[in-house]
């Protein structure tokens, strides 16, 4: 399978998600807004994801997908079809007893991950009765990446990509007409989160199935791969934890501020996900498999030349993406949340955030491709170490930022951003320490290019915006035109630069590991 297809494959199917999420956010803030409900939903939502990247996507994957790759390569399917089924089991039981505990303790959750919302009576209820409805999420989505990390193995990258589909349609279907069957509108958003989880687990049983894959009750807690997995999952669970841990501070911190403080930040970091998901997200899933391969072939240039791959895409397609959210805030967000609820004040505020949040955005994804130079290695430890530097980083600059320069919201997607930067610059020395990765020839080259495309990118959309108050001033339909011509015009005058310059994307083909 050709890497550069696959990668358009996943980033296809994450694009419709992403743009599903983007109508499920307009429906949501034409109707709500950003105050008491918002940001009561936000928080209880923040609490399940939490777990799920915690268990699920993060450190459930990152030591499931390694093994499971070694087995399938060389022990055989019907091997790999046995571990499946008991790690499977394994997870199914551990996570039932963690959202019983999560719905049955929403009250303290609550108070500990949103302590500023307890002088609000009615926002902190509103709160613990979303999280008790949403917690359930974290069971479904943990399998739901149990069988995505499967079907990665087997090179069916499409499916898993299109999963998260389903959960917008649940938004945007329950949003815009079982609003009014609830006494209190909001509760309808904690039905969609249930409800998206369901779909998307049963979309993905059939194609288990059919490459007989499909988990069997089997609990051996004592067998081998269950146990080699649980124990990369421990430091992996701290690794994943720190991040998440982080997000958390940072919305405790957003509690104390001003109503819409968090459904700001919220907004402006479903912005930058956009490219997160659709270049990181999706360069760390078909990139893992392939490294694991030649790791388990003992194939050490072929991985180091698949890294390098990674990294010159990886920043082909983020720096250009930075930049246009620096540049684009307030004709972003206004095109895409100013109407109804949502006001010009916080556009200004949410674009505040978005570009605090757009320095670290290609720190950010350079983490999901340089992490998995780890993980296939089934070294966890490393990443685990950098992420608690990138932790106490992060907690040290909220304080200077938040408290003492007083940037307020912003001060804390900055610091989120600044310590991705560092992240990323940790992991990928690592890499060079250990011997895992030495650059290929042609880097200067390619980033003097690279600099000379974004300097015409930078030109054409800040000379194509005009003015940022006139953007609250247009029409729906205007800023909508207006927006798609600009960032039309962007993407010409960056990949017409870059084809002036001789890059080619032939030229970035590359198969993968078999």
């Amino acid at each position: 399978m050709n890497l550069l297809r696959a990668l358009v494959t996943v980033s296809g199917m994450t694009l419709l998600s992403r743009i599903l999420g983007f109508v499920r956010d307009f429906v949501i803030a034409r109707a709500f807004g950003a105050g008491l409900a918002t940001d009561a939903f936000f928080v209880a939502f923040k609490l399940p994801n939490l777990l799920r990247r915690l268990f699920a996507e993060g450190a459930f994957s990152q030591a499931f997908v390694p093994i499971l790759g070694e087995y399938k390569n060389r022990r055989g399917t019907e091997e790999a079809r046995h571990l499946v089924d008991r790690v499977a089991t394994l997870l199914f039981l551990a996570l039932t007893v963690v959202t019983a505990l999560g719905v049955a303790g929403a009250p303290i959750l609550v108070y500990l991950s949103a302590p500023g919302f307890a002088a609000e009576p009615d926002k902190f209820e509103l709160t613990v009765s979303l999280t008790r409805i949403t917690f359930p999420y974290i069971l479904f989505m943990s399998l739901v990446a149990l069988a995505g990390g499967v079907l990665n193995t087997w090179s069916r990258f499409a499916l898993p990509a299109f999963t998260p589909v389903l959960l917008n349609i649940s938004f945007i279907g329950l949003a815009l007409f079982a609003t009014p069957w609830f006494d209190q509108p909001a509760l309808v958003l904690g039905w969609a989160v249930f409800l998206g989880g369901v779909l998307q687990l049963a979309l993905q049983l059939p194609a288990l199935k059919k490459i007989g894959m499909l988990p069997r009750f089997r609990l051996d807690w004592k067998d081998e791969g269950v146990r080699r997995v649980l124990k990369l999952m421990a430091p992996a669970v701290l690794g994943v934890s720190v991040s998440q841990v982080s997000l958390l501070i940072n919305t405790i911190f957003a509690s104390f501020l001003e109503n819409g403080a968090v459904s700001w930040l919220y907004y402006a970091d479903r912005l930058m996900e956009f490219p997160s998901g659709l270049l990181g997200a999706a360069l760390g899933t078909i990139l893992l498999p392939s490294l694991a391969k030649y790791h388990a072939d003992g194939k050490t240039e072929d991985y180091a030349h698949l890294l390098d791959w990674g990294l010159r895409l990886c920043l082909l397609l983020t720096l250009p993406a930075a930049l246009a959210l620096a540049i684009l805030g307030v004709p972003l967000i206004s095109t895409l949340f100013h109407h109804g609820a949502f006001t010009g004040a916080d556009v200004l505020r949410t674009r505040e955030a978005l570009a605090a949040y757009a320095v670290g955005l290609t720190g950010l994804i350079l983490v999901k491709v340089l992490a998995p130079g780890f993980y296939a290695r089934q070294n966890i430890r490393t990443p685990v170490k950098i992420a608690l530097i990138s932790l106490f980083a992060t907690q040290a600059m909220n304080l200077l930022f938040v408290v003492f320069l007083d940037l307020r919201h912003a001060g804390l997607a900055l610091s989120i951003g600044l310590a991705a930067c560092l992240n990323a610059a940790l992991l990928f020395q690592g890499l060079r320490r250990h011997a895992i990765y030495t650059p290929r020839p042609g880097w200067a080259g390619f980033l003097l290019k690279l600099l000379v495309a974004l300097a015409a990118l930078g030109a054409a959309l800040w000379f194509g915006m005009g003015r940022e108050a006139d953007w609250l001033a247009f029409g729906g339909l205007q800023r909508l035109i207006r927006l798609s011509l600009l960032v039309g015009g962007g993407i010409f005058a960056y990949f017409a630069t870059l084809a002036l310059l001789g890059f080619r994307m032939k030229d970035f083909r590359r198969r993968a590991a078999e």
